[in-house]
């Protein structure tokens, strides 16, 4: 669901729990800790066993003692006089809490209220709570609970709010709750539900709010069942099918006060008929919030959408869909304040676009929302009749020629977004002198370089700037850095070719702000940076000297600091103390050297810590130990030494990328690495570890899991996290070459390279439980006796290494089962017999398999004893008949025909449809080492049926 939904039906919630509250006020005769009795023994003791099966890490219950004789006085409980002096309220919100809600409950008798929401309870919901029959409000949102809805919530009837949203319940929705016919407000949403909607929730004709969003897989039979529900004010039914759901436009104009209605992802286009003939040319509809986004709509759409419109309508959301235009109609919406019409498909002449929203709607439009689309043509003067428009957002579209200079005189612009478009002609300096009132300019890749863009010095209110990738080569003027003091929170101008010195950024901005210079060529050293910095990425420019100014970063707000890529050099300065906020620190590829400070460890939010190649010594750094919070730590390519301790294991335990490689690092490797269960890249190659390889290896257990791992919960919408996305990355050796994985194609790796070592005796039979293991190296060692038989139960493996140890006897016959497996060297060691024929084992180089005297068989010349007197050739893919020959050429025919066309299709359809295009080619940055063997395997398959 969209997050203004959300919000919207929050405040819905927040007007009826008032209401609610008031309503428990006097039922209670309020005054509810006034002067109230000693609470009753039983109700204690139900209050302390629910606490003793929970952890409470903040200390939320730390009144809840046996000492404290009076539980009406404990946070959280509310007793109440009139009903002398039980507990009638317990609400525990957002609380940290973690456990089981206990059964104990039902000891609390006279209970009114219960809110847990916003914990972490799991378990299931106990069905006890049937017996609690007070109740009126009860809230278990936001909580890990599974299992299936009790039948028993349907004794409840004295229920106002029932809300069970954001856990993940399964089963049916129970038909018991229609028997809540005093309810007002229902959330479901956000579970794992399925089956059909019980029309029985057509009984509760008091329900003013039915929040069911995403709640499953729950279907509908029909909507007459909402027809009696009168007073309903906002419905939320997203991602519930409505395809086979005819006259349903009909049944929401039977509803008088409905306010709210969202209905995103209900495949709508699949309705063969969704109006009836008799409400088309009406337009009294209530709806003030309308939300109809990712339905593939087109515009045929609307026909229907008329009714549902009208001067009540406030936001309207037509996004993801695959819409050409907009009927003229919506420009007659007096009222409509928010128009998001982003992500959709169809090619839309800009200019028509606003023309049709020209009539009253051009008075009242205050955001008009409409990145990601196909717009072309130019911004025109039409754009003067938006008087009242604060924010435009038309990035990512195909705009072409002038902007309109009405453009920059709207009274009331705040926040301008055009990024990635063609527009020409921007605003002179002497023009935009009074255009004092954009707060917020937003123009990376639109091309308008060479020159520095000087006019904008000018918009003296700015807070947001973002000129990142427009092929800028000159320097930035020295007044540009004093234009807006203590204003600025975001400063983007990476990505072009900006050269020159950088200034002193201490005075133009604000609170938690973000400094992006990367990617252009300023040098010389870095000074006076500000301490209100929150984000400051410097990377890959020629900045040279020391980096002492960080002991002039004083506040502590600094979150990610980005210096790779430079010519910085000498040492750390040890005056970290204050970075308390520090996540995210990358200085690769630099010059530094020394030992890493003791003031590192003073970092605690620390999450990824990359020194790679620069010049730093000493032993593994004991200061890293108190950074606990650590998930990815990159020390390879320096000239650190001495054993790895043992406390990695147990100070570093959410470690998921641990790279050391090419140091000087020796000793064995410590059992204690095998406690980092979230690891999945290690990396320990070129360094002088000796000993035998671990066989607990084989309890990191991210490597047995199938899916992504952690890397992928993060919040998109959260700026400094989609830096850290970026900033986050390790260069790993893949199949013989280094290559860079950013957190985008990292989240399926899993890696383990212990190449390049002094490592002993044989591989442990163990590793191979490691099944989700996309690489292993082990190659240049003193490794030795015969590859695991049952290697193939490694069935995701991409690329194994095991070249130039001392490895014997056969290779496995099972390893013509790997049909994953992209890369394979077993060069340089000892092994004999035949090479099992298979899919993928006769497809790789002769190189691999050379160094080995004893082995024999294709794709070696070298013949095994045998083949030339049996007449036995076991080539690639040798033809059983000519028959079958016949048969497979026509297949093969066949199939590269079928490919043929739908390849040209499909990439027809990339061609004419960028943002499909867009999409396309994110999807397959992730995905790239997938499908490039998924490749390999099908030409490898091709060319052995056909030799």
């Amino acid at each position: 669901m969209h997050p203004c939904v959300f919000l919207i039906f929050s405040l819905l919630l927040l007007c009826l729990e008032t209401t609610t509250a008031n309503q428990l006020a006097v039922v209670g005769g309020g005054d509810h800790n006034v002067s109230v009795k000693k609470c009753f023994e039983k109700e204690k003791d139900a209050l302390l066993h629910f606490k003793a099966l929970l952890e409470d890490p903040y200390d939320w219950l730390s009144t809840w003692t046996a000492e404290q004789d009076n539980c009406c006085e404990w946070s959280g409980v509310t007793c109440n006089n009139q009903t002398g002096g039980h507990v009638t309220e317990l609400e525990i919100v957002s609380c940290g809490l973690v456990g089981e809600i206990s059964h104990s409950l039902v000891n609390l008798t006279y209970l009114n209220l219960l809110d847990l929401s916003g914990n972490s309870f799991h378990g299931t919901i106990p069905t006890i709570i049937g017996s609690l029959t007070q109740l009126r409000y009860l809230d278990l949102g936001g909580n890990n609970l599974n299992g299936t809805i009790p039948r028993s919530i349907g004794s409840l009837t004295e229920l106002r709010n029932l809300s069970l949203s954001s856990n993940s319940l399964y089963g049916t929705i129970p038909r018991s709750i229609g028997s809540l016919t005093e309810l007002k407000y229902l959330d479901l949403s956000s579970n794992s539900l399925y089956g059909t909607i019980p029309p029985e929730l057509g009984n509760l004709t008091n329900l003013q709010v039915l929040y069911l969003f995403e709640v499953g897989r729950c279907r509908v039979e029909n909507l007459e069942w909402l027809s009696p529900l009168s007073h309903l004010e906002g419905l939320a039914m997203d991602r519930i099918s409505l395809a086979k759901i005819n006259h349903w436009v009909d049944v929401i104009l039977s509803l008088p006060k409905l306010s709210v209605l969202s209905l995103s992802g209900c495949e709508l286009s699949q309705v063969i008929y969704p109006y009836s003939s008799q409400i088309i040319n009406s337009s009294s509809s209530s709806i003030k919030y309308l939300f109809l986004g990712d339905n593939n709509l087109t515009s045929s759409m609307y026909h229907w959408l008329f009714p549902l419109t009208s001067n009540s309508l406030v936001r309207f959301y037509l996004s993801g869909n695959m819409l050409d235009g907009i009927p003229k109609y919506l420009g007659n919406l007096c009222s409509l304040e928010r128009f998001y019409f982003y992500n959709n498909f169809g090619v839309i002449k800009f200019p028509d676009f606003l023309n049709n929203l020209s009539g009253c709607t051009s008075l009242s439009l205050q955001w008009l929302y409409a990145p990601t689309n196909q717009f072309t043509g130019s911004l025109p003067d039409e754009i003067q009749k938006f008087t009242s428009l604060t924010s435009l957002s038309l990035s990512e579209n195909q705009l072409k020629g002038t902007i309109s200079k009405k453009l920059w005189e709207l009274p009331k612009l705040i926040h301008l977004d055009l990024s990635e478009n063609s527009l020409q002609e921007f605003p002179s300096s002497d023009y935009m002198s009074n255009r004092s009132h954009i707060e917020s300019i937003q123009l990376s890749s639109c091309k308008f370089g060479p020159l520095f863009p000087k006019w904008i010095q000018n918009l003296k209110n700015l807070i947001n700037i973002d000129i990142a990738n427009n092929g800028i080569s000159n320097t930035i003027p020295l007044e540009f850095w004093d234009s807006w003091p203590s204003r600025l929170t975001f400063l983007n101008l990476s990505s072009n070719n900006i050269s020159g010195k950088l200034p002193d950024l201490s005075s133009n901005f604000d609170s938690n702000s973000v400094i992006d210079l990367s990617s252009n060529s300023f040098d010389g050293p870095i000074t006076n940076v500000s301490s209100t910095v929150a984000l400051l990425n410097l990377s890959r420019n020629k900045f040279s000297g020391g980096i002492s100014f960080l002991c002039e970063v004083v506040h502590g707000f600094l979150v990610i600091l980005d210096l790779s890529h430079n010519f910085l050099s000498g040492q750390i300065p040890d005056c970290l103390w204050h970075f308390k906020e520090l996540q995210v620190l990358n200085l690769e590829h630099n010059n530094l050297s020394g030992r890493l400070p003791a003031s590192l460890g003073s970092m605690i939010k620390l999450e990824a810590l990359d020194l790679y190649k620069n010049d730093f010594s000493e032993e593994f750094p004991l200061s890293v130990k108190n950074c606990t919070s650590l998930k990815s730590l990159n020390l390879g390519a320096n000239k650190f030494s001495g054993n790895l301790p043992v406390w990695i294991g147990e100070s570093l335990s959410g470690l998921y990328v641990l790279m050391l490689r090419s140091n000087n690092f020796s000793g064995s490797i410590p059992l204690q690495l095998c406690q980092l269960t979230s690891l999945q890249i290690l990396d320990l190659s070129v360094n002088h570890f000796h000993g035998r390889i671990p066989s607990c290896l084989s309890n990191l257990t991210i490597m047995v899991q199938q899916g992504f791992s952690q890397l992928q919960n993060l919040d998109p919408d959260d700026i400094l996290i989609i830096y850290s996305y970026n900033v986050d990355h390790v260069m790993i050796q893949w199949q013989g070459t280094e290559r860079e994985f950013i957190r985008s194609n990292m989240k399926l790796l899993r890696s383990i390279d212990l190449s390049s070592n002094n490592l002993t005796g044989e591989i442990p039979y163990q590793i191979t439980n490691l099944d989700q293991l996309i690489a292993l190296n082990l190659s240049k060692n003193v490794l030795f006796g015969k590859i695991p038989w049952n290697i193939s139960e490694m069935k995701n493996l991409l690329t194994l290494d095991l070249s130039r140890n001392d490895f014997s006897g056969e290779i496995p016959l099972s390893m013509s089962q790997m049909t994953w497996l992209n890369y394979l060297d077993v060069s340089d060691n000892s092994l004999s017999g035949r090479i099992p024929s298979s899919t993928q084992l006769q497809t790789f180089d002769p190189s691999r398999y050379e160094g080995n005297l004893g082995l024999c068989g294709p794709p070696l010349t070298k013949k095994c004893p045998g083949d030339e007197e049996s007449g036995i050739q076991h080539s690639i893919g040798e033809s059983e008949g000519e028959g079958i020959d016949e048969l497979q050429g026509w297949f093969y025919v066949g199939g590269a025909i079928g490919f043929t066309v739908g390849f040209c299709v499909a990439c027809g359809a990339l061609l004419l449809n960028r943002r499909g295009r867009f999409a396309f080619f994110m999807f397959l940055d992730s995905f790239e080492d997938w499908v490039y063997v998924k490749v390999v395997v099908l030409i490898a398959n091709l060319q052995k049926r056909r030799t």
